[in-house]
């Protein structure tokens, strides 16, 4: 298969952008670029997202899961290309920095009930699955290099274990952690992990990256047997949707493809080989599920192929192939 590069050209202007920059190769500084870059920050609807996180950092945090979450906002917004220097996202970096923790990650107010051990109250914390988010999305705006962020990268790796990173909060939220148990690793905090380790060129190669990269493809490997956490990797993990929210199948993809190691890795040709049997005949790829607080984006629907859906699969399939496979 090749991706339909015509079709997604043809798409709304971050689809565009993105093609050109991830699937063409295409520099920053080409004409193409700049034009579709400018388009798509020009989108009412990008705007308004931007617009939205300027009032950082929301309601308060309930559900890592809700796809309506600052953070997940951010990770959007960065994976279309967004910078710090781009219109309203530096007032959004200075919110973020604003609430940096003593022990280093950036806090979000988070309330834990107080059935699953918590007080009930708000308080600034932060968990293993949000504070990696917030930094990969800072390192994404071009911060990489910022004091504050290697600090919160550091403190964040530090809490690797042998099997990767286990349910983790911050000293605000005492000993609370999900349903698992405590030497079980976290699939979605490992993940996590992993995808801001790939944003940091010292970190990518580390011990760290590759005992996270060894645990999920280890629970792939084993994925009718071990469900840490409550975390499967069955038919709803195996359905493909955007944005990349969650444990699902195309974001756990889109962050092992970032390790270039992995490429002659069986399993991640075997998980690979699931999201290539997905596309149709014209090498598209259509969303089996949606978030439906992205239900009003082209990709918040289950009737016809998406191109930003196509675009997320060809990336991954492009990163795999450009090394070899």
């Amino acid at each position: 298969m090749k991706p339909p590069i015509d079709w997604l050209l043809a798409g709304e202007p971050f689809v565009a952008y993105r093609t050109r920059r991830d699937l063409l190769g295409e520099p920053e500084a080409a004409p193409d670029v700049r034009a579709a870059r400018d388009a798509m920050l020009a989108d009412p609807r990008v705007n308004a997202l931007v617009q939205t996180l300027t009032g950082w950092p929301g309601k308060p945090l309930a559900s890592h899961k809700s796809a309506s979450q600052f953070f997940h906002v951010l990770g959007f917004l960065t994976d279309l290309g967004l910078s710090a220097e781009d219109p309203g996202m530096n007032q959004v970096v200075r919110a973020i920095l604003a609430h940096r923790s003593d022990e280093g990650p950036f806090s979000l107010p988070t309330v834990v009930p107080t059935r699953y051990g918590g007080t009930g109250a708000e308080q600034w914390a932060w968990a293993l699955c949000d504070a990696p988010l917030v930094v990969a999305g800072l390192a994404r705006l071009g911060l990489q290099d910022q004091p504050a962020v290697r600090d919160a990268v550091a403190h964040l790796t530090g809490l690797v274990r042998a099997n990767g990173w286990p349910c983790a909060v911050s000293k605000e939220l005492g000993t609370f952690r999900g349903p698992g148990r405590k030497d079980d690793p976290c699939p979605f905090a490992t993940l996590a992990m992993l995808r801001s380790l790939a944003e940091f060129p010292d970190l990518r190669d580390g011990a760290e990256a590759r005992t996270g990269t060894e645990t999920l493809l280890s629970l792939w490997a084993d994925s009718h047997t071990r469900h840490p956490y409550m975390f499967f990797m069955g038919t709803d993990f195996r359905k493909i949707k955007a944005p990349l929210v969650w444990y699902d199948l195309l974001h756990v993809l889109d962050v092992l493809t970032r390790f270039p190691w992995l490429a002659p890795d069986p399993r991640l040709a075997d998980m690979l080989a699931v999201l290539m049997a997905k596309a149709d005949d014209d090498a598209r790829f259509t969303p089996e599920s949606v978030w439906l607080a992205w239900k009003d984006w082209e990709f918040g629907q289950k009737k016809a192929p998406s191109r930003w859906v196509t675009f997320l699969a060809w990336r991954i399939l492009t990163r795999w192939q450009g090394v070899g496979r």
